[in-house]
């Protein structure tokens, strides 16, 4: 059985995340108080109880995605003896997701990985100031007339507008300055598009905009013990997989600024023999991109005490 673990991205945090499996599962906990002592902080308190306002910050939300992911990978080893490594073909994620999958396979610890997200969080809102970047989703057209439509609204490099997130087919996410985002919701239609919704986001991710954040994170990434992997990444950047540190930590940097190229990776999944898929943490977003896109992959959503369980069960099946 040919299995690819996959981890959310920032958008599937939700308050009372994390607290069905702390009170079911000690090695939860224990995940969750070492982030807390990583990064100084009650973050697991705060996805417990919110407020969601704070919660949805960029420095705590990627955190707190990777906690609650690690926390299944952690229930899944010690509470059923499932070690990914034995079951994985490939690990994967989306945006900070990818630092999950890291963590999940073995590149960086646990504490190493809770504050390189805050310091990512961090960089990534500094590096444009509040009001003059954004996001828009475009829906119901190809990657390929998003491009267009983002040189169009770049208006001779006037402004930045790239293709961001390339998701799935007919869901690609632009990024860039407010003015190029703002004129992408107005215009796209006439590029074919069916819709064109900015997001509730402070910062334009993903973009040549993020370079500052960049410089960060190599700097941040450079002082951390980087392992070689046990299971295979598929890097947002390239939608292939790596197994040396150096090339891991490498595309980690260039993503900030790089597109995430889900809808590639999912392809790329299903080129390799890849059956089925299961997204480790919160929400179910990864989980209903590689459904519908009809690859020969099924994938299941897997954060829960009961959905923990049933993995479980069918691994050893």
């Amino acid at each position: 059985m040919h299995y690819a673990f996959v981890f959310p991205g920032q958008g599937s945090q939700y308050v009372g995340m994390g607290k069905e499996l702390a009170d079911n599962f000690a090695s939860a906990k224990e995940v969750f108080q070492e982030v807390n002592d990583a990064l100084s902080q009650d973050l697991f308190k705060l996805m417990i109880e919110g407020p969601e306002h704070e919660l949805t910050l960029t420095s705590n939300a990627q955190p707190a995605l990777m906690a609650h992911s690690m926390a299944v990978v952690r229930i899944l080893e010690k509470d059923f003896g499932i070690n990914l490594k034995d079951y994985a073909s490939f690990v994967a994620g989306h945006s900070l997701g990818e630092y999950s999958a890291a963590c999940a396979a073995g590149v960086f610890s646990l504490t190493d990985t809770a504050k390189l997200l805050r310091t990512r969080g961090d960089a990534m809102q500094k590096a444009v100031p509040v009001g003059l970047g954004g996001m828009a989703a475009v829906i119901g057209v190809s990657y390929q007339d998003v491009v267009a439509l983002a040189e169009a609204c770049s208006q001779n490099g006037k402004y930045v507008c790239v293709a961001a997130n390339d998701n799935a087919d007919g869901q690609v996410v632009l990024s860039g300055h407010i003015e190029a985002i703002e004129k992408a919701v107005e215009i796209a239609s006439e590029f074919g598009a069916k819709r064109c919704i900015k997001l509730p986001v402070s910062a334009p991710f993903h973009s040549p905009l993020m370079k500052p954040a960049a410089e960060v994170m190599a700097t941040a990434l450079s002082a951390v013990k980087a392992n070689k992997p046990t299971i295979p990444l598929i890097s947002n950047i390239k939608a292939s997989a790596a197994t040396d540190e150096k090339e891991i930590v490498k595309n980690l940097i260039t993503q900030v600024t790089g597109s995430v190229r889900w809808r590639e990776t999912v392809d790329y999944m299903a080129e390799q023999g890849i059956e089925n898929s299961a997204e480790l943490g919160a929400g179910k977003v990864l989980t209903g991109i590689i459904n519908r896109a009809k690859k020969g992959i099924t994938s299941v959503a897997v954060g829960s005490p009961a959905e923990i369980e049933e993995l479980a069960k069918n691994l050893k099946n």
